[in-house]
């Protein structure tokens, strides 16, 4: 008699069919994909998001989520060229910087594997991560980088902040997206040691 599929056993199977097609769409972050290839090979465990890690140029026309726009964006450090071209670029409203540090969503069937990934998220130094959602075989954990930053460069034709400042920033910006990726590196090898 072939055994029912448990409840974790289909939402796996979702989630995996659902990252096949945003890899064969290339639409998988290369840093994060080794990482996500490793865990959908897992029987415990799926992914159900992800983001490697970014530069934003953020055009943002009011207060709401809706009304904010990608005007540039990059998932690797950038050169001066790219940073001086989106800055001097026109703009409706507040053109914001900003870096972003990895996130990562992963599946987990019960609380004492939902433990092994925490336990691996320590050993790779990985800071700000957690529980999100536990019910019977769907345990949600988020892990996520501490590399941030976030500031205006300026509203419309006014600018806040001149370019020569801009790029002292950039330096310190590919810096912190360097980290970001080495620390993905890490828990990359710590899952590949506990994650089974």
């Amino acid at each position: 008699m072939i055994a029912k599929p448990t409840r974790f056993d289909m939402i796996k199977q979702r989630h995996t069919k659902t990252y096949q097609t945003a890899l064969n769409q290339g639409k998988v972050d290369e840093q994060m994909q080794g990482l996500c290839d490793y865990v959908i090979l897992t029987k415990n465990y799926y992914t159900s998001s992800c983001c490697s890690g970014r530069i934003i140029l953020l055009e943002k026309r009011s207060d709401k989520k809706i009304d904010n726009f990608f005007h540039r964006k990059w998932h690797r450090e950038i050169k001066k060229e790219e940073l001086k071209e989106g800055f001097n670029e026109k703009v409706k409203g507040k053109l914001w910087f900003k870096v972003d540090p990895f996130i990562l969503h992963i599946g987990c069937c019960d609380l004492e594997k939902a433990n092994i990934i925490l336990k691996a998220m320590k050993e790779a130094g990985v800071k700000r991560g957690g529980i999100m959602l536990a019910e019977k075989g769907k345990f949600m954990i988020e892990l996520q980088g501490t590399e941030k930053m976030e500031f205006p460069l300026k509203n419309g034709k006014e600018e806040f902040i001149g370019e020569e400042q801009l790029l002292k920033i950039l330096k310190e910006a590919n810096e912190m997206l360097r980290k970001n990726y080495s620390r993905l590196e890490k828990l990359e090898k710590a899952f590949k040691k506990y994650l089974k």
